[in-house]
């Protein structure tokens, strides 16, 4: 096989064979009710169990609470019919802790949360995939478009 044969089979398969090179697949969601949403109803600045899912306007699932230390993969996928979300991956202490939250931007501040990657902005119906080596602790998976964070769009993984 020539070289440029074998480099671009090599590119082919990397591309392929991206996440499963991980050792633990997230697949997540992101989700909301569609149509017209009200964003004036908070449900919930923080994290814990002081929401009350039946109450999101928006949320993200994932597949998976709890993963072990090493390379995950997560998998997201935008099931909404006509809104952009996103996925950011950041650590947080435990389930009561709040993310800094600049309220006149009305989204978290990704550098002070302390942002591990993301799968940035996916059009409805669209995925995309973000590779981390993940250590022991609490997680937390937010979308940060404005107004998403505060409607439900968050939730915790824990790696063990």
């Amino acid at each position: 096989m020539s070289l440029t044969k074998l480099a671009s089979f090599s590119v082919l398969f990397a591309s392929i064979a991206g996440p499963a090179l991980a050792d633990t697949t997230v697949h997540v969601d992101l989700w909301d009710r569609g149509g017209m949403m009200d964003m004036s109803g908070h449900v919930r600045w923080g994290m814990g169990m002081h929401r009350n899912p039946a109450m999101a306007m928006m949320a993200i699932r994932a597949d998976k609470t709890s993963v072990p230390a090493g390379k995950v993969s997560f998998e997201v996928t935008n099931v909404s019919k006509g809104t952009i979300h996103e996925m950011i991956v950041a650590p947080i202490a435990n389930k009561d802790a709040t993310l800094p939250f600049n309220a006149k931007e009305n989204r978290v501040d990704e550098d002070m949360a302390g942002d591990l990657g993301e799968v940035s902005e996916l059009d409805p119906g669209a995925s995309g995939a973000l590779t981390l080596n993940l250590k022991p602790g609490l997680y937390v998976l937010y979308c940060n478009v404005p107004g998403h964070f505060m409607a439900g769009m968050w939730t915790t993984i824990e790696v063990k």
